[in-house]
């Protein structure tokens, strides 16, 4: 049985833990608040990143929507963008910002990664809505998704952005400056199931993606994307800002996939780590956009946020490549801050009290039930002294990283996850 303990025990611990840190704890752990996330940092960020380090937690999901309120209404922020399918989510925003479609429509074929079935995410776009209800559209909140329209077990056929890309340039500029018709992508394209195969995932041989007609998708797409750069001025003028930006995501999917399949098909030992780079270098690509247009929170697995290199243990061995926020900070410097969020509890998947030798365990000990917490001050007080690694009994938690501490902007922390 857990004791309650005191503010003045605590102190008393965490000082003895730092060494005789001067500072009190009241100036390094604060309540999870818009305005307390802004006193860590410099300035505020183009693009603030809350990790999590697990999926599908709903108390998790509803901190995420009431610091995203509270940066709309204090911090000026317009802008969430989650670990979602890219393309899918501009089925959301069409929805939050000019009331295209149902929510129920919405929630089935705007989200990937079964994102659409959790009540806090409903509860997200729903809200969205009713903000930008009668607003202008400079006022408006967007919505993002991005991810690529990747999952586990395979990748989405090019098919819907190449398309899409094409049909914007064939709207706008004259034909002969096409590289290829509609027609033409659509026999070199063939059937999606091709493409969508399951068994490509855990054999190259099933891949179409080094194929002769991808190679020529590839170049093709290339020559598309060339096009839309080119035309930028004219593009703009004859539709809209808006309009261009689509037509950039689907030039930067359609590339991304095409090149995604094509290392589908590799037989090389680095065929895993390319694969996994790939997929962050298209959520940092998808991520610089987003922040182009204004300040935004980005929601995703700590993994995909974090400022240092990502690890995972495949079937096919240990594999290691940068962040899709590792990537994005190298570029924006300041205008990149990354939260990074740390649990105590998850009984109903088996994570119970964390041992106090760890840094979770030392949190633990807090009173409150959640706290952002200053890392680098922190990092800075318990110098050469960590606290040992945390060990989940479950796969689906990924514990902190100790040793990477000073990564992170600031650790936001939560006691114990309700089940949803």
């Amino acid at each position: 049985m857990n004791l309650p303990i005191s503010r003045e025990s605590f102190n008393q611990r965490f000082n003895d833990t730092v060494k005789g840190m001067a500072t009190d704890i009241k100036d390094i752990a604060h309540a999870v608040e818009a305005t307390a996330v802004m006193k860590l940092l410099p300035a505020r960020p183009r693009l603030l990143a809350l990790g999590e380090p697990t999926h599908g937690e709903d108390t998790l999901l509803d901190l995420r929507n009431e610091l995203f309120r509270q940066l709309v209404e204090q911090e000026g922020y317009r802008t969430i963008t989650i670990e979602s399918d890219c393309m899918m989510g501009l089925v959301v925003d069409a929805y939050v910002t000019s009331g295209t479609g149902t929510l129920d429509e919405v929630m089935e074929r705007g989200f990937s990664h079964g994102w659409g079935a959790f009540a806090a995410n409903r509860e997200l776009v729903h809200w969205i809505r009713e903000y930008n209800d009668g607003r202008p559209a400079s006022e408006q909140v967007r919505f993002a998704g991005f991810d690529g329209p990747l999952e586990i077990t395979h990748a989405a056929s090019p098919r819907q952005a190449l398309t899409a890309l094409h049909g914007c340039l064939s709207a706008q500029v004259d034909a002969d400056l096409l590289p290829c018709t509609a027609d033409t992508l659509d026999r070199l394209l063939g059937t999606d199931d091709r493409w969508t195969d399951p068994a490509a995932m855990m054999d190259p041989s099933q891949s179409v993606g080094q194929s002769a007609e991808a190679g020529q998708l590839r170049l093709l797409a290339d020559d598309l994307v060339a096009l839309l750069d080119a035309q930028t001025p004219h593009l703009i003028t004859a539709t809209s800002r808006d309009d261009w930006d689509r037509a950039r995501l689907y030039g930067r999917t359609a590339t991304g996939l095409l090149q995604y399949h094509y290392w589908m098909a590799d037989t090389s030992p680095a065929r895993m780590t390319r694969l996994c780079a790939l997929r962050d270098l298209m959520m940092a690509h998808n991520l610089l956009a987003v922040g182009a247009r204004g300040p935004a929170l980005i929601h995703a697995n700590n993994s995909h946020l974090q400022r240092k290199k990502s690890t995972m243990q495949m079937w096919e061995g240990p594999v290691e490549w940068w962040s899709a926020g590792a990537l994005v900070s190298a570029q924006l410097g300041e205008e990149y801050a990354f939260l990074a969020t740390a649990l105590g509890t998850i009984r109903h998947q088996g994570v119970g009290t964390p041992p106090p030798d760890t840094f979770e365990g030392l949190l633990y000990a807090l009173p409150e039930d959640r706290y952002v917490i200053n890392a680098p001050r922190l990092a800075t007080a318990l110098g050469d002294t960590r606290p040992a690694p945390r060990v989940s009994p479950w796969f689906g938690y990924a514990p902190l990283d100790p040793a990477h501490l000073a990564d992170s902007d600031g650790i936001v922390f939560v006691k114990d996850v309700q089940q949803s």
